[in-house]
């Protein structure tokens, strides 16, 4: 089966709960941003990950805001079900902006990165990358491979909520940088089943098709 949670910010409480115990082998969990664990190279984060990557199910995930997007750069990129990801260690993988891939039989559309609202206070390079928001290449290509699945997928997995979404939860909907503008885009372009994404801290139903995600571990094909 295919999990998802929210913002893990490098917790391994998340993945020692009596939730994560219950995944089976062959499981998957996707981390829908904030993983956390690439952030210093150190030799203790390489521990983690190696641990992490030989668990029983796959630990995918999205990147967020509290990402190193330098270091993540550094993994190789690997065909993985269906399309291209960041290998971090065994079974963990970064999935990457505007790929699609085939998990189960599922099509599930993947965008990472999002707007640090603290960015003043970090500081570029160590606390703070540029990149955390897409570039029009990267809107292209994911706009290209939507188009080539007839803008249909079954699910989709965001750190960011569409600027819609931001403004029914009333997270500054006045503001609007380009992902979120192309998630309003998605939203409206593309046909899917269900959408999680993490970032607000919240596990809040949004009907009629959001799902924020946080701290719980939900099953992906249970929501309707």
């Amino acid at each position: 089966m295919i999990y998802v949670t929210g913002d893990v910010h490098a917790d391994l409480g998340r993945f020692k709960g009596k939730a994560a115990k219950k995944l089976k082998k062959g499981d998957t969990l996707i981390v829908c941003g904030d993983f956390g664990f690439v952030w210093d190279g150190s030799k203790k984060e390489q521990r983690v990950l190696k641990w992490l990557g030989r668990r029983r199910y796959s630990v995918l995930f999205v990147e967020g805001t509290h990402d190193n997007l330098d270091l993540l750069a550094g993994y190789p990129v690997v065909d993985f079900c269906g399309g291209k990801a960041r290998q971090i260690s065994g079974k963990c993988h970064q999935l990457l902006r505007g790929e699609i891939y085939t998990i189960e039989s599922d099509e599930i559309f993947a965008f990472g990165g999002g707007e640090s609202s603290d960015s003043d206070a970090r500081v570029p390079g160590v606390s703070w990358w540029l990149g955390e928001l897409p570039d029009a290449e990267e809107l292209a290509h994911a706009r290209e491979n939507l188009a080539a699945r007839g803008n249909v997928v079954d699910y989709i997995i965001t750190h960011s909520a569409s600027n819609t979404v931001n403004g029914f939860l009333n997270m500054d909907g006045d503001h609007v940088n380009q992902l979120e503008a192309f998630l309003d885009e998605v939203s409206q372009t593309v046909r899917y089943k269900h959408w999680f994404f993490g970032s607000i801290h919240l596990d809040k139903v949004i009907p009629p098709m959001y799902h924020a995600v946080y701290q719980e571990i939900l099953p992906l094909k249970g929501m309707k």
